[in-house]
């Protein structure tokens, strides 16, 4: 079989996200309609009261989780918050991922996404809402029951007890009489001193299924009928296909079809994938490689230098930095720079996809079920409502799987064959067709006083623009807030600073990476200031403490990282210490590596010690293990991570030209939780930023050797 689809991939790729969105308290839907029963279970008598909670008569509490697990503990912080005003017994507690419906958007974004680390953030509050109605129906009807008030009676491990009586009901024997009751809109919720879940150590809820390899990831999904599809994309970013010549390809015993896909693809399936994977190898294609052909890093970086000697659009300015920098005791300059990144998640982009007459219906590990929606409505002429998406595990998400062009591939593909089809990219496509992490190149310039503290600052950032593609209305100004956050709002104390950006798009696609622009941002801001502090003689750790008196949140997580990484006691000999602070996604992050370099270059962070504020923690355990992850995430980055280009092409394909930081060269991590009354901000993300500039910081202090452009070169650290 062979066919022609008419549409282009690009087209597909944009979706729009609208920011804001307000409370659904009283927000009623169906959701466990198709969920398997109990035999001889009255689903009638199940107690409902939101899209979030059900208790069945047999005292099972389902908790319906509606962000996207992807290793960072959504699927149990999630239903602790439920729980928590609930007063459920966690061990009757079951979990369901949601399905794609509005009523499950994302309260930060207005979709129905996963990212941002907004999870906790944008739920805090709303869930615990959920938990406290469902209880205050449910001792309405227990206090209906026994005839007395309801402000009389107790709850604990889903249990309602009248206190003066000292009768006793479960939740599930009130169940039924609870779902007849009104809605509250308003019910109470717990002081934080009265929490039971919210702060304490739980295990995660999907550990076994991982360790023992039940957990279901998109790549794990089997539907019946279903095909294996492969695919190749244009070598180039942008080009498309000119000619095709399949036909050894369909002479191959199990090749199905041949299908183009879009305006830049070829894809091939089968009925298992190896099949589909030499049937793609024996395709001959002919591209046009079109306008990207002669991109290269070389080209990126010239066009970038030269876009640094003009004035960009002004993301921040306060006081008067040019006139300061002339009358500056001691004026510094500097030159950073960072390569483009993937995101190299180790599952790999996969989505099974069945297009009907009448539905589509799609299993994806994926961060945007509102996307996934919008762009198979688009390819198959279907109403929404008529796209049914299956959201999977994430083996890895980092922003990656915020994107929808492997979503569309597999649509488009089942389309085609009109049958249900799984399409796997194999790690070169996955590693080659990548929304990057933008490649930037940074100008900056310092002036101090005779006192060697810092009375200027200016800051020049040229990259492509992620926010131009993804939400275009988010740029205002010239200014994407993606490129410049993390460098536009310094916390320092500097009295006339500078900011400015300029857009310029190098025909290599970029998106979101795991702290988006502060990974960039704070490996630039914090390794400059570190410059100052060496050019004023100050220790680093003093001279950032006294330039946040008025930051208490980014002083309170830089001295208590430094204390308990023992800043300025003694080191073995060879070691030394470096240190960052960095805000992002709310949180306050400080980080000190403990580092040595060899005589051969290569560098070894030994320790980690790491300090949060990232307000009231919801389970420390996850807090934890995401600094743990971002410090591995970063790490590679900054002594690995490059994705070059040559002649349009990636020039990195698999993990052995795009290395990660192996278990052998993992440092010994240790996490502070800073206590704090605010509210929940993110922690999946902002472990990330300060990890590159504290190692490079430390190199500094061991070396004297400024690290100033990504991945860290041994060559450059040659003793």
């Amino acid at each position: 079989m062979n066919m022609i689809v008419d549409l282009s991939r690009r087209e597909f790729l944009k979706v729009t996200a609208i920011v804001g969105g307000g409370l659904a308290i009283g927000a009623y839907l169906p959701a466990f309609a198709q969920e398997k029963r109990a035999p001889g279970l009255d689903v009638a008598k199940s107690f409902e009261p939101n899209a979030w909670v059900r208790i069945t008569p047999d005292n099972t509490i389902t908790i319906v989780v509606d962000k996207s697990e992807m290793g960072q503990g959504v699927m149990t912080s999630m239903p602790m918050l439920v729980a928590e005003e609930l007063d459920a017994d966690w061990p009757q507690i079951k979990t369901q991922q949601a399905p794609a419906n509005e009523v499950y958007k994302n309260l930060k974004f207005g979709i129905q996404a996963t990212g941002g680390s907004t999870s906790v953030a944008s739920s805090w509050e709303h869930l615990r809402q959920m938990g406290a109605t469902a209880r205050e129906m449910l001792v309405a009807a227990a206090a209906q029951q026994w005839g007395v008030t309801p402000d009389s009676c107790v709850t604990d491990k889903g249990m309602i007890t009248h206190s003066a009586s000292g009768r006793k009901v479960s939740y599930g024997e009130v169940a039924t009489a609870a779902a007849s009751l009104p809605v509250p809109q308003n019910p109470k919720l717990k002081s934080p001193e009265n929490f039971k879940f919210i702060g304490k150590p739980i295990a995660r809820v999907d550990t076994a299924s991982k360790v023992n390899g039940t957990a279901g990831f998109g790549i794990d999904v089997k539907v019946p009928d279903m095909l294996i599809a492969a695919i190749v994309h244009s070598p180039v970013f942008g080009g498309k296909l000119a000619s095709f010549d399949a036909a050894q390809a369909k002479v191959i015993p199990g090749v199905r079809a041949v299908v183009p896909v879009g305006e830049g693809g070829v894809a091939v399936v089968a009925g298992d994938y190896w099949t589909a994977k030499k049937g793609l190898q024996a395709i001959k294609i002919r591209w046009n490689e079109g306008a990207n052909a002669q991109v290269s890093t070389a080209s990126v970086n010239k066009m970038f230098a030269e876009a640094a000697k003009r004035p960009g659009a002004v993301a921040h300015n306060h006081g008067d930095a040019t006139k300061s920098l002339n009358q500056a005791a001691k004026k510094m300059n500097a030159v950073y720079q960072l390569p483009f990144a993937a995101h190299a998640t180790m599952e790999p982009m996969n989505c099974t996809a069945h297009v009907r007459q009448d539905a589509c219906e799609i299993w994806a590990p994926t961060q945007n079920q509102t996307g996934v929606q919008m762009v198979a409505a688009m390819i198959t002429g279907l109403p929404k409502e008529k796209i049914i998406v299956h959201t999977t595990l994430l083996g890895g998400g980092f922003g990656r799987r915020f994107e929808q062009d492997f979503l569309a591939d597999a649509v488009l593909i089942s389309k085609a064959v009109g049958a249900p089809v799984k399409l796997i990219w194999s790690r070169e496509e996955d590693m080659t067709h990548d929304f990057y992490r933008p490649a930037v190149y940074n100008r900056l310039s310092a002036g101090l006083d005779k006192n060697g503290m810092p009375i200027a600052w200016t800051h020049r950032i040229v990259c492509s623009s992620i926010m131009s593609r993804a939400i275009p209305q988010m740029v205002k100004n010239g200014i994407d807030p993606t490129s410049v956050e993390g460098a536009a709002e310094l916390p320092y104390g500097i009295p006339n600073v500078h900011v400015d950006y300029v857009m310029k798009e190098t025909g290599v696609p970029v998106g979101f990476w795991r702290s988006v622009g502060s990974s960039h941002t704070a490996f630039v801001v914090e390794s400059f200031l570190d410059e100052l502090a060496a050019a004023g003689k100050k220790d680093p750790f003093e001279f950032r403490r006294q330039l946040l008196e008025k930051s208490p949140r980014e002083k309170g997580v830089l001295e208590l990282a430094a204390s308990k990484a023992g800043w300025g006691s003694p080191l073995p000999q060879g070691h030394a210490h470096g240190i960052a602070v960095h805000k992002s996604f709310g949180s306050y992050v400080a980080e000190v590596a403990e580092v040595s370099v060899a005589k051969d270059g290569n560098v070894r962070v030994h320790k980690v010690t790491c300090a949060i504020d990232c307000g009231m923690v919801v389970n420390p355990n996850t807090v934890q293990a995401q600094m743990q992850s971002c410090i591995v995430y970063g790490l590679t980055a900054a002594l690995k991570g490059a994705i070059t280009i040559d002649k349009g092409r990636v020039q990195q394909r698999n993990f052995d030209s795009y290395p990660m930081l192996r278990m052998n060269e993992m440092p010994v991590i240790e996490v502070h939780l800073l206590p704090s009354t605010e509210p929940p901000s993110g922690v999946g993300e902002p472990g990330v930023p300060p990890i590159a500039p504290a190692v490079a910081n430390a190199i500094f202090a061991a070396t004297g050797k400024r690290i100033r452009q990504l991945p860290i070169q041994t060559k450059a650290l040659l003793a």
